[in-house]
């Protein structure tokens, strides 16, 4: 009879949430196994109830938060996690990784979300980029009283009432090159297609590899060894070289050289192009690109050679101006560690310092011993860690010139496909305790303009795949922190694929202006 009662109990409060009368939302006074603790007065029915009451308000936000993205344009985060197109699962998890975010070590519930995001719905908002665990801490903090209503209206004041206001048409989008970096781009921009007012991918270019190359390029689209499978349904048109991913009708344009292409008999016009090939990497070589009808603009994804400017994004962005043309989006290692130098320097200053990069192999070394241009990179890279160069720390200076001549560098390529690991060995001006410079990278993490490009893990368990589609440009591993006076060996994840591409799509979203405002301020 009593379990009868409580299922219930259960069906009432599920059909409450349904219906929108939604009751004050509190954290359970008790911890469940999916929590961090478990209490020993707690029953399994009653920690059950909890799990199915969080599943179901789950539930009830993925329409708000798929009507704001697909009508509006807003897109919804938790400390940096997407909800777009989320399970309820997943859903649940990016609350419960909130809780290394938060500054009591608190659980984030999706009874403080719900309302907010419920909010968000009725306000007709505008284009915006929306982090709803921050914006669930800082109504906690700062509500004074407020209904969520209130406080979400004053909150995203500059979009509220500016749907469909922007004026934008989008901006087509052109992948030059094909491979691990470009067909994360891909998703990436797949992902992010919204109302189609953002960027726009249009068209990718290679060579020709095989008669059905076709089929090959959309199975390494929607399959991916490291990444997993593609979240979405791809369909392709052989008689028209086409591939459609998630409604996206992107055109195969085969060419040997950029000078050949006319990209505007397939409607594709002022286009910013990304060439992900590496072959040209100086204003000569990527300039051939804007010889093509309909191409404005071009982002190498690589160190850029002589003039071009190399961007960081978080650190430089602000220099691209609407005269720039070409720009560089610098390496994936160079994008890890200038955060965390810039974060450092401003509060400790580095005298000097050197950087070891311990990076996954990649397609330009051999899998067997065979030759190879390059020193020891001949040699198997899966059965060898090589070492190798690294022009990350010079590189460094030329988004962060206050760096220049401060830093020496030197990788290790070792037998892992991807997430690599900096490690920063600074001599500092000021010194500092272990608990200060762990304490300050968390703030920076949680609360500066770096919040998307550094990422903050607090775990004597983590490992390198647990940073597989991180979307920060590095993680700052806290337990792994070693601090004497002045000087500090600091331990930085990065995925060397994922993390890099979302940091590129950053610096396009910026170069085509349709980058949106996001909140909380």
């Amino acid at each position: 009879m009593n379990f009868l009662k409580e299922k219930l109990l259960l069906v009432a409060r599920q059909a409450r949430i349904a219906t929108g009368a939604t009751r004050r939302h509190n954290v359970a006074p008790f911890f469940c196994p999916y929590m961090w603790k478990v209490t020993v007065t707690q029953k399994p029915d009653q920690c059950l109830g909890e799990w199915i009451d969080r599943e179901a308000l789950a539930e009830a936000m993925i329409p708000l938060i798929g009507q704001l993205y697909r009508n509006n344009n807003v897109v919804s985060s938790i400390y940096g996690r997407s909800l777009i197109n989320r399970s309820v699962i997943a859903i649940l998890k990016a609350h419960r990784f909130a809780r290394h975010r938060q500054s009591d070590d608190s659980e984030l519930s999706v009874h403080e979300t719900f309302p907010l995001i419920k909010a968000m719905s009725e306000l007709k908002l505008g284009a915006a980029s929306v982090d709803l665990g921050k914006l669930a801490v800082k109504f906690k903090a700062e509500g004074n009283g407020r209904s969520a209503e209130d406080f979400v209206r004053d909150e995203l004041a500059d979009v509220v009432g500016k749907q469909n206001g922007s004026g934008r048409t989008g901006t087509d989008v052109v992948l030059y090159g094909f491979g691990r970096i470009g067909r994360l781009l891909a998703r990436i921009l797949i992902e992010k297609t919204g109302g189609g007012d953002g960027l726009r991918l249009r068209a990718i270019v290679v060579r020709k590899g095989a008669e059905n190359d076709l089929v090959k390029r959309a199975s390494l689209l929607r399959r991916d060894s490291v990444h997993g499978s593609f979240n979405g349904t791809i369909t392709i048109d052989e008689a028209n070289n086409t591939i459609t991913a998630n409604g996206n009708l992107i055109q195969v344009i085969y060419a040997k050289n950029p000078t050949e292409v006319d990209y505007t008999q397939y409607g594709i016009k002022n286009a910013l192009l990304v060439d992900n090939t590496g072959v040209w990497r100086d204003a000569d070589g990527l300039g051939q690109h804007l010889t093509c009808p309909g191409i404005d603009r071009v982002v190498l994804t690589a160190p850029g050679k002589g003039k071009l400017k190399n961007i960081v994004h978080g650190i430089n962005h602000g220099e691209i101006t609407a005269d720039d043309k070409i720009v560089s989006a610098a390496s994936c290692t160079t994008n890890a560690i200038v955060p965390v130098l810039k974060a450092v320097n401003d509060k400790f200053g580095i005298i000097n310092g050197h950087v070891e990069t311990v990076h996954s192999y990649t397609n330009d070394q051999n899998l067997i011993d065979n030759f190879h241009k390059g020193d020891r990179r001949g040699r198997s890279a899966a059965l060898n860690m090589v070492i190798t160069e690294t022009g990350a720390a010079t590189a460094a200076a030329k988004a962060l010139p206050e760096l220049a001549g401060k830093l020496t560098g030197n990788a290790i390529r070792v037998p892992t496909p991807n997430v690599s690991m900096a490690i920063l060995n600074l001599n500092l001006e000021k010194g500092a305790t272990r608990e200060e410079m762990n304490e300050y990278l968390r703030y920076m993490a949680l609360h500066s303009d770096l919040h998307k490009q550094i990422d903050y893990v607090n775990s004597q368990e983590v490992v390198s795949t647990d940073f597989v589609g991180s979307r920060h440009a590095g993680v700052v591993d806290a337990e792994a922190t070693i601090v004497q006076d002045n000087r500090v060996v600091l331990y930085v994840w990065y995925d060397n694929e994922f993390g890099y591409s979302c940091q590129v799509v950053r610096v396009m979203e910026d170069m085509a202006g349709v980058n949106p405002p996001a909140f909380p301020r």
